[in-house]
């Protein structure tokens, strides 16, 4: 289904009964990724996976930038007068859930990222090369955005003052040191890098991802 927001049309599966769970997909994805997970949630949660703008079913735009998908998520919580959503970001979406959490306290009750990284150097040389190489061949401001941000400082995430599991692959493209930095700075924050896996594979069409989150997010009607 789709809601206008911010002068665009965003579309997102909706699906099972409790409360509000949030999905945000990667760069160059869409809600379809978490197709597994979506299954397994929905048996307790609501769940709302998002296509962002310029992706997937969603408005497609000339410029694109977190900011703007962080004022997206939160228009579209507000427009659907979401009570308390967690929110779980893989990769872009992770930098959304961050930046949106950083912003607006008190909108989310819990909060999960998974490969996240808080500047464009914080992910490993070989894979900034070929963010490049997209950039040069498509021109499309996905990828210039990924260049060029994002820009989270320690002062960002220690203004996050929900509970926060960071999550990341042992393998991932962005460098470990970075993903500690982010569980460092944020006062209520779970760090697991995840043994044998890369920047998607835990993600991506598959079972383990709910595994993983579940103990974080067990009895949230109670502890939220």
């Amino acid at each position: 289904m789709n809601i206008s927001i911010n002068n665009i049309d965003l579309w997102y599966e909706m699906k099972g009964n409790g409360q509000p769970f949030i999905l945000l997909h990667g760069n160059s994805e869409s809600h379809e990724i978490f197709d597994v997970l979506i299954e397994e949630l929905s048996k307790k949660f609501t769940v709302y996976a998002i296509d962002s703008r310029d992706h997937g079913k969603s408005t497609r735009t000339n410029k694109l930038s977190y900011d703007m998908m962080v004022e997206d998520v939160a228009s579209f919580i507000n427009e659907l007068k979401l009570e308390k959503p967690i929110l779980y970001g893989f990769s872009d979406g992770g930098i959304v859930g961050l930046l949106l959490a950083s912003k607006y306290p008190g909108l989310l009750s819990r909060l999960i990222v998974s490969g996240a990284n808080t500047s464009p150097d914080s992910v490993k040389k070989q894979w900034g090369i070929i963010f490049k190489i997209l950039y040069f061949i498509f021109r499309q401001d996905k990828f210039r955005m990924m260049l060029e941000e994002p820009n989270i400082g320690s002062e960002d995430l220690m203004k996050i003052n929900i509970p926060v599991l960071v999550l990341a692959g042992e393998n991932d493209l962005v460098k470990e040191e970075n993903t500690r930095f982010i569980a460092e700075n944020i006062p209520e924050s779970t760090l697991r890098i995840l043994e044998k896996e890369n920047h998607m594979s835990y993600v991506v069409h598959s079972p383990k991802l709910y595994r993983i989150i579940e103990p974080f997010i067990e009895n949230l009607s109670v502890l939220a």
